[in-house]
């Protein structure tokens, strides 16, 4: 089979070059070496030029551009809208976020509003966002967890921002966040801080300026890692297929002690090919979730997302359009795995559902 991604080896860094081309090995797991064995299973080492190389050893898109954390602080109120208002302009007024403003009067698109109209702005801290901001960078500057912002602010698919969007920022009691308070403090920061899969999903886009389009997936390796902000499918076309084949080791749901399986785990030999299930675009490929160690995101569209973790290496880069059945790794046990094996999840619109349900029976 073809591959068009960069290939991943999660173990100590080497960097081996021939003539024009490398072949690269992140890092991800310095305890021990966790090369796959040689076997038929195995898919080839890919070769590819340096441009790929800087690209695979860069930091997460979320991490490429800063985040300033200037929040303005708004009283809000009662606005009484005049002739010529628009929503954009009135959150421009006030310093508020047209789309909260909009959401908190139940208004919906095209958000016709007349004049007399009185509408509430809700009081906190906004966040105006810059160009190439992420949702993940913005919740890290605050301290503040993504998806308490997201629910804040109604956010929902594609989840890419705009250049100039203000955001309402949580409080620091979740069951306050209609009134945030003050900005936490660096150690209430660090705390807060922790990225999940749903997080990467709906907060790992770089803002786009207003009527810009996001850049169209690509098989290309040379442009697919960058930090614009990528298409993601609009509709699900097909069913979801089996990742690979092996014994189930825990099925989905909660598991006592509180613990809770957001997927499914399936045991499998280190080195055997991880299928992507269904036509998609790869959202993220990566081991910035320490967990789940190599991981890979793909949005399949109609907000249906599969997650593919513990892989011991990874064959696709964010952007890349993958096709059902298209090698996407191999598997292994980076992260907290204790053998090799394969995480897979499905989501739809970021709640875990059963992977059995969707998968075709054995």
């Amino acid at each position: 089979m073809m591959f068009s991604g960069a290939s991943r080896k999660f173990g100590n860094m080497r960097i081996v070059t021939a003539l024009c081309a490398v072949t690269i090995v992140a890092a991800c797991i310095p305890a021990k070496d966790k090369s796959p064995p040689q076997t038929a299973q195995t898919p080839p080492r890919l070769e590819t030029d340096i441009s790929v190389l800087e690209q695979d050893i860069a930091p997460p898109v979320w991490e490429r551009r800063s985040v300033q954390a200037n929040a303005r602080r708004v009283e809000g109120g009662i606005y009484t809208v005049k002739s010529g208002d628009t929503l954009r302009g009135i959150g421009n007024r006030m310093g508020a976020g047209s789309e909260i403003i909009a959401r908190v009067n139940n208004l919906a698109p095209p958000y016709t509003i007349y004049p007399g109209q009185k509408l509430t702005v809700p009081s906190g801290r906004y966040h105006s966002v810059a160009s190439g901001e992420t949702g993940i960078a913005i919740a890290r500057a605050y301290g503040a967890p993504w998806s308490r912002i997201v629910r804040l602010n109604g956010l929902e698919e594609p989840y890419i921002l705009r250049i100039g969007q203000r955001l309402l920022l949580p409080g620091k009691n979740p069951s306050n966040d209609k009134v945030p308070s003050t900005a936490p403090d660096r150690q209430e920061r660090a705390a807060a801080f922790d990225i999940g899969i749903g997080d990467i999903v709906s907060g790992g886009q770089p803002a786009l300026a207003e009527g810009r389009a996001a850049a169209r997936p690509t098989r290309a390796t040379a442009q697919a890692a960058s930090t614009k902000a990528i298409a993601l499918p609009t509709k699900f076309a097909g069913r979801f297929q089996w990742p690979l084949r092996g014994r189930l080791a825990s099925s989905f749901g909660k598991k006592g002690g509180g613990r809770v399986n957001e997927g499914i785990d399936i045991i499998a030999p280190r080195g055997t090919p991880i299928l992507a299930a269904a036509d998609g675009v790869v959202s993220y490929s990566g081991d910035e979730i320490a967990v789940f160690g190599g991981l890979v995101l793909i949005s399949h569209g109609d907000g249906w997302v599969t997650a593919y973790g513990h892989a011991d290496r990874l064959d696709v880069v964010r952007g890349q359009a993958v096709k059902a059945g298209q090698v996407i790794g191999i598997s292994g046990d980076s992260g907290y795995a204790s053998q090799p094996q394969l995480h897979f999840e499905i989501r739809k619109q970021l709640k875990p559902v059963d992977p059995i349900a969707h998968l075709p029976g054995k």
